[in-house]
């Protein structure tokens, strides 16, 4: 048998992992439009910081494709896939035929046009790849004034922020929502950051963005104008708006797409023996009840292993997942979990707040605990992340929960839940639960 794989990352490589455990035979390729082997992607702005380096930022061992038996092509980027003839071209007009593809590809940075920016200058750019730190590393040391401006206040652009400044470049977030990580956090939640944010000499410019870069001779930045009508000096300019499926190269393929792949529950496509999972595809959201693209790591790996263990013969489903944001602000820690904005009148919103240190934030509708904002106080987020996936009525859990103080009670008899402060979680089915809580069972 004959697998393929395009991508080489989360989704691919746990794609990967699940063929290679049912099928120790089988011949598994991995292509990957990158030259490094698997990489941490939400380290490199921890590159920056120096908090990882060259050695410690990969997240497989050195032998791991070889002790698999893993054929690579790296630096290889697919252009066009035949679904009929089952087979991949790449970049350099090879052909490669498979048996079972898998497409993980991810996705590509979304650049709205902004006149003026121009992603070959070295000092302008996005930030999804190691590449794009290291080009940032590299701009930092020519900058003139140390002023960089970061498009976009969602998660990438806060680490690009973070990067840049341990970088000792002064930074300005632009935002056009009217507060950082706007879609999920609230308005409290996101002043605190903005302030964490602040104190540690990153601006944030909300309600407003970038509406052109003004460039010298050698088109590198030199300011910006913005929405507000304010011009601000820049060296560094980097688009951090969010990313997009990335599945150009499938036009032409006949595998349905609408924003981004269309699986079933098995992760295969319309197209027999072709599968997808990652940041490219459309697959159920269980909270809003549609489909929906949720790009986020455990899921990724979460669909890869669903996709693999089924190219390798034997039947499992993925059953939806939802979203979930976790990052830590100069040392404030944030998790999000669900529905974190309610827009429905019959959802209840519960608050627990402690200064400008803690704020713990609880969304219900009717008994079910739906959402949760955790900033500065992450007590139980596998926990609370499991109930929400489960959808368990828990209202009369509240007060705990809010304060992070949660003791051994059952909910309807299914899930025993312990102390979050002693390190326990939920006890019930594994299979059920989201990837992300299994890391504090004991």
């Amino acid at each position: 048998m004959r697998y393929v794989i395009i991508g080489n990352s989360y989704s691919g490589l746990s794609c990967a992992d699940a063929i290679r455990r049912f099928d120790k035979t089988g011949e598994i390729t991995i292509i990957s439009d990158e030259s490094y082997k698997a990489y941490a992607r939400p380290l490199i702005s921890y590159y920056l910081e120096g908090k990882t380096t060259d050695e410690t930022i990969w997240y497989k061992d050195d032998d791991y494709y070889e002790k698999n038996n893993y054929k690579t092509l790296f630096g290889k980027r697919v252009v066009s896939v035949n679904t009929a003839d089952k087979k991949i071209v790449l970049d350099d007009n090879e052909s490669i035929e498979y048996d079972k593809l898998f497409i993980g590809p991810g996705g590509v940075p979304f650049v709205p046009p902004i006149d003026g920016f121009n992603a070959e200058s070295p000092m302008m750019g996005t930030f999804t790849k190691f590449d794009d730190a290291k080009k940032m590393e590299r701009g930092a040391k020519l900058a003139k004034h140390k002023e960089a401006i970061v498009i976009g206040g969602g998660l990438i652009g806060l680490k690009a922020s973070e990067g840049l400044r341990a970088l000792d470049m002064h930074v300005t977030i632009a935002e056009l929502l009217p507060r950082v990580l706007g879609l999920a956090l609230d308005e409290i939640s996101g002043g605190i950051t903005a302030k964490k944010l602040n104190e540690n000499g990153i601006d944030t410019a909300t309600n407003d963005t970038v509406t052109k870069i003004n460039v010298d001779e050698a088109g590198n930045p030199t300011s910006v104008l913005m929405k507000s009508g304010r011009e601000l000096v820049a060296d560094i300019v980097i688009v951090a708006i969010g990313v997009r499926p990335n599945v150009g190269f499938l036009e032409g393929s006949g595998i349905t797409i609408d924003r981004g792949i269309i699986v079933d529950k098995t992760m295969m496509t319309n197209i027999k023996d072709v599968y997808a999972g990652g940041d490219a595809i459309v697959s159920y959201d269980i909270l809003n009840k549609k489909p929906n693209i949720i790009a986020i790591v455990p899921l990724a790996c979460e669909q890869g292993r669903v996709a693999g263990t089924n190219m390798a013969g034997i039947y499992r489903e993925y059953y939806g997942g939802m979203g979930l944001n976790s990052v830590e602000i100069y040392g404030l820690p944030i998790i999000t979990i669900g529905l974190t904005n309610p827009n429905d009148p019959s959802q209840t919103v519960f608050i627990h707040q402690e200064g400008e240190s803690i704020y713990r934030k609880l969304v219900y509708d009717g008994q079910v605990l739906v959402g949760a904002i955790l900033l500065g106080d992450v007590a139980g987020a596998g926990i609370l992340s499991a109930i929400i996936r489960q959808g368990e009525k828990c209202l009369k859990y509240k007060d705990e929960f809010l304060k992070g103080n949660i003791y051994s009670f059952v909910i309807d008899n299914e899930f025993e839940i312990y102390n979050i402060n002693e390190g326990y979680a939920i006890r019930g089915d594994f299979e059920d639960l989201p990837q992300f809580s299994r890391s504090n069972w004991r």
